[in-house]
């Protein structure tokens, strides 16, 4: 058995002092074998759910030309559109069978981080589609900031270790579009929806997903497929969280499958939610987390010169 748990998140927002210490306990726990759990009365609500994928499917049935508008050159894919099979993941020759969209931080208090943050891009034939996925963010943001209280409670911090690195972070709401595939078998060798990967933020939230593919890599090399009940949530450690830790926590190796072949004409989509600290973020590894049966792994680094190493490795950037 693999222990992806499933976990109540109210139990941790409104729950009694052994409730909230028991779901630090099991997402630590779970967080430091496999790097997922599912997560449950988060607060998103279903109808808003089914309106953002309602939003999602219709942008990115717009025409090519349309979508080519708002592909921004310099941004390295982190607002607006990013065409098809642009991203490739680390290691990989052929790339992902995928085209998306992110919305990056919106700064409302004055925050001098908003001079660093590109504009979030409207999609003017869409009049629903930023307010919605603005919605999103925020409430995605939020439930993050939580998921990370109780994180730092497991890994010995205060509670709210994250709280300042993570205000108006950098964090993206990334829609996702698995295209369908006309002539599956003339894809190029190893070409899959998104190749083995790891995240590369602090930790991710999935809100589902229109179809199957997900899977995580065990520790004894097999893949096991991630499977959300209804409107829950799927959560995982990226590798900012996994370098702070010195390991402690687990960035999990996860991919998106190809279908059967006659269920490759159909469309894939997903909406995860990048939840990632401020670029000034030290990511040295915590000296609590280090001893002589666990040397430090990491060189040190900031979570911003962490972001733009990665992007480099996966083509986003040059």
């Amino acid at each position: 058995m693999i222990n992806i748990p499933r976990l109540d998140l109210n139990t941790y927002i409104n729950g009694n002092p052994a409730q909230r210490q028991q779901f630090s306990n099991d997402i630590g726990k779970a967080f430091n074998e496999t790097g997922f759990i599912t997560v449950t009365n988060h607060g998103l609500e279903p109808e808003l759910i089914t309106d953002l994928y309602k939003e999602v499917k219709a942008l990115f049935d717009l025409p090519e030309e349309v979508k080519a508008k708002y592909e921004i050159s310099g941004l390295a894919g982190q607002r607006g559109y990013t065409s098809k099979q642009k991203e490739t993941a680390k290691g990989f020759i052929a790339p992902d069978l995928k085209e998306f969209w992110q919305i990056g931080q919106t700064v409302t208090d004055g925050d001098p981080v908003k001079d660093i943050y590109p504009a979030n891009i409207e999609v003017m034939e869409l009049p629903a589609f930023n307010p919605i996925t603005n919605t999103i963010y925020k409430k995605l943001e939020f439930i993050g900031i939580q998921l990370l209280k109780a994180i730092a409670v497991y890994i010995g911090l205060e509670e709210d270790y994250f709280e300042d690195k993570v205000h108006n972070g950098n964090s993206i709401l990334r829609t996702l579009h698995y295209f369908p595939m006309t002539n599956p078998e003339a894809l190029p060798e190893g070409a899959v929806r998104a190749g083995a990967h790891e995240d590369i933020n602090l930790i991710t939230l999935l809100i589902g997903a229109s179809a199957d593919g997900l899977e995580v890599l065990t520790t004894n090399g097999q893949w096991f497929p991630v499977k959300a009940h209804g409107t829950d949530l799927v959560v995982n450690v990226g590798d900012m969280l996994q370098r702070l830790t010195n390991n402690k926590l687990k960035s999990t190796t996860h991919r998106v499958v190809n279908p059967p072949v006659e269920l490759m004409k159909f469309s894939r989509y997903s909406v995860p939610f990048f939840l990632h600290p401020k670029a000034d973020m030290d990511l040295s590894c915590l000296p609590h987390c280090i001893d002589q049966k666990h040397p430090k792994l990491y060189d040190d680094i900031t979570a911003g010169e962490y972001l733009d190493e990665r992007l480099r490795e996966i083509g986003l950037k040059a």
